[in-house]
């Protein structure tokens, strides 16, 4: 998966967190036992002369060099027997003053086989999560809540009901969901205002999330507007940020672009548009796109070059029914 610089940075940011924590946990309980057993604090000390003295012997290389490591290692089992004695006999546990790490796998470094660790994964969901919430409308969006009695349930001249249309609909975005890879296809939400469109997207974005994938979530007016600070704000601390947005957007695994034809029409839009639905098609990365547009009208707002790629590109899922928000 790709992951995003900056939420990665909070996601170890976490684990550093959780690190210091563990240290703190570990002093309290080195002070608590030296406090009641002096005897293991003087034990302590001396394993760890006895460190400084075997770094010292490697180093020297003396004639006598066997002998002294062979008198060294006994020594040291000596001290490590006496002191779990000593730890048992407290009622502390053989363990207790042991190096305490959240994950067993990298003991709190993040890394794994030169690969991210599961663990270091997990809060990098955790922070993909949050930042998702903070650009969806509701918060509470799941599969589970999506309510398919809100469609009519009357045949349409095709012989489909709405509700029946929406089924499938739903159908196709949940085993996208569930089943999301990077050579996962395209996606267009197509239909009027209140048909569930948004509340999909954000559906798929969670579950895909979850799943471990990167995730950008943006209104196409947001996300076209970010393209124009990056380029004209370059100095600022706005356009710096505005840059990270892009991206963001150009890299993620999976981007969402919400409500697409609600954003103004101008060249740098239409130019921004055409870099970011043209770069994720040749880079092979997932787009859904959601629209109240027509094909028609669709074919008429934009250059031929965004059109035929919209058009060609995405898979049609088709939204009808009547505006839920308003019957809610």
């Amino acid at each position: 998966m790709t992951y995003d610089g900056k939420l990665l940075a909070r996601a170890r940011g976490e684990l550093e967190k959780q690190k210091a924590a563990n240290r703190d946990e570990m002093l309290r309980r080195q002070g608590e036992v030296y406090a009641r057993v002096p005897e293991i604090a003087d034990i302590d000390a001396k394993l760890r002369a006895q460190m400084a003295r075997l770094v010292r012997l490697t180093i020297a290389k003396t004639p006598t060099l066997k002998e002294e490591l062979g008198a060294l290692k006994e020594e040291n089992l000596d001290l490590q027997m006496r002191r779990v004695e000593l730890l048992t006999a407290y009622g502390f546990g053989a363990g207790y003053l042991d190096e305490i790490v959240s994950c067993p796998i990298c003991r709190d470094t993040g890394i794994d086989r030169g690969g991210v660790c599961a663990c270091l994964d997990r809060l990098y969901n955790r922070e993909l999560t949050k930042e998702l919430a903070t650009l969806m409308r509701r918060g509470d969006e799941s599969f589970e809540r999506f309510d398919l009695t809100l469609y009519p349930d009357a045949p349409d001249a095709n012989g489909l009901s709405p509700r029946e249309t929406m089924r499938m609909v739903f159908e196709v975005c949940r085993d996208y969901a569930e089943e999301f890879s990077c050579a996962s296809p395209n996606l267009r939400f197509q239909g009027g205002t209140g048909l569930g469109k948004t509340y999909l997207s954000a559906c798929i974005a969670r579950v895909v999330a979850a799943r471990g994938f990167s995730v950008c979530y943006e209104t196409a007016s947001a996300a076209l507007e970010a393209y124009e600070k990056a380029k004209f704000s370059r100095d600022s601390e706005e356009g710096e940020a505005a840059a990270t947005r892009v991206r963001r957007m150009e890299s993620c695994d999976l981007m969402i672009l919400d409500d697409l034809g609600t954003e103004m029409t101008t060249s740098m839009s239409q130019s921004a548009l055409y870099t970011l639905l043209n770069g994720r098609l040749v880079a092979k990365r997932p787009c859904i796109l959601s629209t109240n547009l027509t094909d028609e009208e669709l074919t008429r707002r934009y250059t031929g070059q965004i059109a035929s790629r919209i058009l060609g590109e995405y898979k049609y899922l088709p939204f009808v029914g009547e505006d839920i928000r308003r019957k809610k």
